[in-house]
């Protein structure tokens, strides 16, 4: 099984909406990118199955974004801080309005995640974004966990990102231990 059919298989045929949504952006030159999980699952090592598709859109654009993705069968409902929008399948897109992320999509890199050719935000801003949202105590807890689990996740992958990492956050993720024959 590729890892295309497993995420196809976990979503409940969410590999079709997802390549909507990336097509639909792409054909009207949208500047965006998943944050989030998806763009963890990009940076870490192993990654792991979500239903949800975090997105940033630039904020210019994020009317755009919307109309075309109800234009391939989406349907929208707006929220103070985001836009969810469901398809045919269990995926969740969530597109964030919050001013925090719209840098995100000028620094995003294209990226195949379960096999979907995408935008993702770039590793530090995937980092920013899960230690902001690790940070919201407003968050449940089961969601505040996922986010220090992927923040570990991270930095277990990518040794360096420890530098960035608040004090509070050292006290709970273990330092990574140098590489043998790393530089």
């Amino acid at each position: 099984m590729t890892a295309k059919e497993f995420y196809d298989w976990q979503t409940s045929g969410g590999t079709s909406d997802v390549m909507k949504l990336v097509a639909a952006f792409e054909k009207a030159d949208i500047p965006w990118c998943a944050i989030g999980g998806v763009a963890v699952n990009h940076w870490a090592e192993h990654p792991m199955v979500t239903q949800d598709v975090d997105l940033v859109v630039a904020a210019e654009a994020v009317d755009q974004a919307i109309t075309v993705l109800e234009q391939v069968g989406f349907k929208a409902e707006r929220f103070p801080w985001s836009v969810n929008l469901k398809g045919r399948s269990a995926v969740s897109v969530q597109i964030s309005t919050e001013t925090f992320y719209q840098a995100f999509p000028a620094r995003s890199v294209p990226a195949d995640v379960h096999g979907i050719l995408l935008r993702v935000a770039s590793l530090e801003d995937t980092l920013r974004g899960k230690i902001r949202a690790w940070s919201d105590a407003q968050r449940r807890q089961s969601k505040r966990i996922k986010d220090l689990a992927d923040i570990a996740r991270l930095v277990e992958s990518h040794s360096r990102l420890w530098a960035l990492l608040p004090e509070e956050l050292k006290t709970r993720i273990e330092q990574p231990k140098p590489q043998r024959g790393a530089s």
